[in-house]
């Protein structure tokens, strides 16, 4: 009983090896998370999303690629002692500017570094691409928080990425200017995989309400189809945690806001991934579409 019983336990550790391995052979999926306006909870959403994420064991790095106000570091209440521009001056390597943030989640600060990011010459490029590989081998997402609007940084990354959280709220001009910038984008890459994230809600009912308003006039206009990932209460918890600058999934975990968040990431982990047919994917693909983008 007891050789049947070690037996099964080899067997169960065997299979978690083999599907860690796996996990880590498939290449990082690229998220990246704007929005229409400033003010949504853009950067508290892609935090707490990256939290809940590793909480259900996965592995995630977050990218502040927000160039006028990077934040991520300030919610966590955390120093970086280095950036981006630390690496792309060759001062430190890929493995110096990865801080550890709330309960271990690695981050790399943007900081001054990303308006240089977009004016590299092809050989920094390369070695910036090569630093981030370094990296993103051992990740299975790599989430990009940028600038909300549509700058021609933000285009760059969007029409890059994997996928593309817009995150909004019930309020007329997020709303309106969410699909405007939905607007923009599919006119210029139809292939991007937007999703819905209703932030600040009071129930499900003015999140369907919300999201209505964005998907049917994007499929009226557009001819496109929009899904909803989710949405966030509106919880008094979460401007407690800023002020605190700690995450609320972190400082609140049972909060409704805290619970909206895991509900969307085990969502987000169950959608189906199609196959890309980019010969290159992961960092790599990403790089490679963002040079085109470029020219």
């Amino acid at each position: 009983m007891n050789d049947q019983a070690q037996s099964l336990r080899n067997l169960v550790s065997l299979r978690e090896k083999l599907a860690d391995q796996a996990r880590i052979r498939t290449p990082a999926r690229i998220i990246t998370v704007t929005s229409g306006k400033g003010g949504v909870g853009k950067s508290n959403f892609s935090l707490n999303f990256a939290l809940a994420l590793k909480s259900l064991g996965r592995k995630v790095l977050i990218f502040d690629a927000d160039i006028g106000m990077a934040n991520i570091d300030v919610l966590m209440g955390v120093r970086p002692r280095y950036s981006l521009y630390h690496l792309l001056k060759g001062e430190r390597d890929i493995s110096e500017i990865v801080e550890l943030g709330t309960q271990g989640v690695p981050f790399i600060a943007g900081g001054s570094g990303m308006a240089d990011l977009f004016s590299l010459s092809e050989s920094d490029l390369d070695y910036f691409t090569s630093q981030i590989e370094r990296i993103s081998d051992e990740m299975e997402y790599i989430i990009f928080d940028t600038g909300a609007g549509l700058s021609k940084e933000t285009l760059k990354f969007i029409t890059s990425a994997d996928d593309c959280f817009i995150v909004t709220t019930p309020e007329p001009t997020s709303i309106t200017d969410a699909y405007a910038l939905i607007k923009v984008v599919h006119g210029i890459d139809s292939d991007v995989g937007f999703s819905l994230v209703i932030n600040r809600v009071n129930g499900e009912g003015e999140a369907r309400q919300v999201a209505d308003k964005i998907s049917l006039v994007a499929k009226q206009f557009l001819n496109l189809d929009i899904p909803t990932l989710g949405y966030l209460s509106d919880d008094s918890h979460v401007m407690q945690a800023v002020k605190k600058q700690v995450p609320f999934s972190a400082a609140f975990p049972g909060c409704a806001a805290s619970r909206d968040i895991k509900r969307l990431a085990m969502k987000y982990m169950d959608v189906p991934r199609e196959r890309s047919n980019e010969t290159l994917s992961g960092i790599k693909g990403f790089v490679h579409k963002w040079l085109r983008r470029a020219k």
